[in-house]
């Protein structure tokens, strides 16, 4: 992996600063339009995430722990993990050889491949990513000084996290200065301050083949966070791992550029957490003030004491506000209501740890309609269950998609409509899970038209108009992925899209012609 051209490209953006946000980007010239690219950059450094497993240091595939099958599968120079595929690939190896190999086989640091902790996380490897941030410190002090060392690492905060912080200590910074022996060019404030920078910029990726990897991209890194983001940023393995961020949506001259820190599919009580546990700060966005999250009712329950009432959250971000009826005098407490999301949560996750097979389809189905008295058919709950059955119509043994009966492909087509009616208020415009979900929707709409038409309950116009709204869908989808890595998982998916959709085109002028 070598850098040979700029390795930060900034379009249209302006950093600015204020007490509060601290350094954040806006769209510094004139309007622009959906799908713009404001940010090209090359990544300051990357590596595996914390908290994984034993794996390869270059291309991040997860390696076995037993002796016997790693015997192949290390550096032969640092005897450090490394993919046979990989130790192959000179563009590959040079990549590990610039940053930790040389620096392991000069002081003898040796890896042990134990196995993974009770956790399941091998706590050797949390030094590297840290490790070549600081070595590319010292190789780019420039680009540290003007783009990383400003970065926010909440020290005082993380060092209140003392079981975190004390971890991170011992298997990190103690770890570097001493077994490691660069105590003479890294103080264990400054390895810290790079945990820290780490944990709280960080972006995680997939490479082509599909694991995970944390990267630090230190101007787009400090983009402004919303529960509804307004950029869309695509990380890109076959191009030295550039990320662009786009917009995602069209943007006004001077506009807070602003992408999500958390999952936008969780519910406001579960964003604000996850925002506090890692980003240390509460959100006071739009979404998170409105007890109906923008209209969607995405944390809304059915009140239990009467028939239409809906349970509103009084004040989202007051853990201990009430919960009130919209038609009735009910209330209940809050602590009350996440009692019940904990449990619902459990049961949810009982049953996606199970296999992928029509057993799960159906415990799914079930935990749907047992929660459908309980909960707004948008509930965050349910349209994560319903994303789960996205996944599964068409796919598990007895599902598959030319077995599904009108019936089933009917619930598909239903339930990709629920979840896109929520992406499209969270993650309007340009939004990858989005394209994946319009994908998935093509497909029972095609195959019910082709149903109907069969069956003589379609007239030509009328198969022409559904098979017209499939390659609407379909380009919707291609024009999200055709800015994502053309050899991901993503990328490929659109020219499949693209294909399904020219297909279509040709049915269509089949039938006019007819």
């Amino acid at each position: 992996m070598t850098y040979t051209e700029p390795q930060v490209i900034i379009n249209r953006t302006e950093v600015r600063h204020s007490p509060l946000l601290g350094r954040y980007l806006i769209n510094g010239r004139e309007a622009i339009k959906s799908s713009d690219i404001l940010i090209e950059e090359l990544p300051f450094a990357l590596g595996p995430k914390c908290n994984g497993p034993v794996l390869c240091l270059v291309c991040f595939i997860p390696l076995p722990e037993d002796s016997e099958s790693y015997e192949d599968e290390h550096c032969p120079q640092c005897g450090w993990p490394l993919c046979v595929e990989c130790q192959n690939n000179e563009n590959d190896i040079v990549y590990h050889k610039k940053y930790e190999c040389s620096l392991f086989s000069k002081n003898k640091v040796k890896f042990y491949n134990l196995p993974s902790n009770a956790k399941g996380w091998c706590p050797q490897l949390d030094c590297i990513t840290p490790l070549r941030v600081l070595l590319a410190k010292e190789a780019d002090p420039e680009r540290w000084e003007k783009e990383v060392a400003p970065m926010e690492y909440h020290d005082k905060e993380r060092r209140e996290n003392s079981e975190l912080w004390n971890a991170d200590l011992v298997n990190i910074a103690q770890y570097l200065r001493g077994p490691c022996k660069l105590a003479d060019r890294f103080s264990e404030d400054l390895i810290m301050q790079v945990v820290g920078i780490l944990e709280v910029n960080a972006f995680e990726g997939r490479t082509l083949q599909g694991y995970a990897f944390r990267a630090l991209y230190p101007i787009t890194g400090i983009l402004s966070h919303n529960c509804v983001p307004n950029t869309m940023r695509s990380i890109y393995p076959s191009e030295d791992y550039r990320i662009r961020l786009r917009a995602m949506v069209d943007l006004e001259s001077g506009q807070q550029l602003q992408h999500s820190y958390s999952y936008t599919l969780y519910g406001t009580a579960q964003r604000q957490e996850h925002l506090k546990a890692g980003k240390y700060f509460t959100c006071d966005c739009k979404r998170c003030k409105d007890p109906a999250e923008l209209g969607t009712n995405f944390s809304t329950f059915k009140c239990s004491k009467c028939e239409d009432g809906w349970l509103l959250c009084q004040d989202p971000l007051d853990a201990s506000t009430e919960w009130k009826c919209t038609l009735c005098e009910f209330k209940t407490s809050n602590e009350a209501v996440q009692k019940a999301i904990s449990v619902m949560q459990a049961e949810v996750a009982q049953v996606q740890s199970m296999d992928m097979s029509g057993e799960r389809l159906q415990e799914t189905e079930r935990l749907l309609k047992k929660y459908r008295s309980v909960l707004h058919p948008l509930h965050f709950i349910q349209i994560s269950l319903k994303q789960n059955l996205v996944e599964m119509y068409g796919r598990v043994a007895g599902y598959e998609m030319v077995e599904l009966p009108d019936v089933l492909l009917e619930r598909k087509e239903e339930i990709c409509r629920h979840v896109l009616r929520v992406l499209n208020v969270f993650e309007p415009g340009l939004s990858r899970t989005k394209a994946t979900i319009l994908y998935e929707l093509h497909v029972p709409v095609v195959l019910l038209a082709k149903s109907g038409f069969i069956a003589g309950v379609l007239a030509g116009a009328k198969l022409k108009e559904k098979l017209e709204e499939a390659i609407a869908i379909l380009r919707e989808c291609v024009n999200i992925l055709k800015y994502e890595d053309q050899q991901s998982h993503e990328g490929v998916l659109g020219l499949v899209a693209k294909q399904a959709m020219e297909q279509l085109m040709q049915s269509v002028e089949g039938l006019d012609g007819a």
